[in-house]
């Protein structure tokens, strides 16, 4: 139950008291993760406020991250993704263990020379062919990461039987990473990936740069990512 008994007339408009009220509520653990918030015409019956000014208030909750709205079902409180910093695992096999459906929407697909950098990480000659694939990665639908990968043609399968999972086109091969090593950054969407992520211009994004490594220590990926920091948390278990 949403308590809203503090939105009280002031000069500050309904729709940012009825919104900061169901913030902290949120934040204080009142409204569990994954709850869903009354319909609109319950929300006008708690707060008196007409369903522009809930909607203005949902809207805004919805754009910073902490409610989602699924089309024929409400809206809900988004769950946060907690992801093991220790844990070398792909996208696919993340999103099928939290019990939802992983997809793709491909931006780039094929080979290509690699740049000085990419050579580098992943030793081969700047004459080389790498597979350059990158894609918008969904879970459940949502748009919750960017991703550009950067993997040695020979590694791979041929690329159009590459799907949704990239680290089970190289498992094919025998190529699955064994080990890597990745940088966590903070950062700022620009206007391209908070388009491609649905999330507002300058909101919160992690950057990942990963390297992995067969257990002979051949390098096989090159990957950098945004994840949308209103959806993921890295966790690292210390003792």
């Amino acid at each position: 139950m949403i308590d809203l008994s503090t939105v009280k007339n002031s000069s500050t408009p309904k729709y940012i008291q009825i919104a900061k009220t169901i913030r902290t509520q949120i934040r204080d653990g009142d409204i569990a993760t994954g709850d869903a918030l009354p319909s609109e015409r319950d929300l006008c019956d708690l707060t008196g406020a007409s369903r522009v000014t809930i909607r203005k208030a949902v809207d805004q909750l919805i754009d910073e991250g902490l409610l989602r709205r699924k089309q024929g079902s409400g809206t809900f409180v988004a769950e946060r993704i907690e992801m093991p910093a220790t844990y070398l695992g792909g996208f696919t096999e993340d999103t099928k263990a939290r019990g939802e459906a992983p997809g793709s929407i491909w931006l780039v697909k094929n080979y290509a020379n690699p740049t000085r950098e990419e050579a580098a990480k992943l030793h081969v000659s700047a004459s080389s062919m790498v597979a350059r694939l990158g894609r918008v990665r969904l879970s459940g639908g949502d748009p919750l990461a960017i991703e550009h990968a950067v993997v040695a043609k020979a590694h791979l399968p041929p690329i159009e039987e590459i799907g949704d999972s990239l680290y089970a086109a190289l498992e094919t091969q025998g190529n699955r990473p064994q080990r890597g090593r990745q940088t966590v950054r903070a950062s700022l969407a620009s206007p391209t990936e908070a388009g491609l992520l649905s999330i507002q211009e300058n909101s919160e994004v992690l950057r990942i740069e990963r390297v992995t490594w067969l257990d002979d220590g051949t390098p096989i990926e090159f990957t950098r990512s945004a994840y949308r920091g209103d959806r993921y948390e890295f966790v690292t278990d210390i003792r």
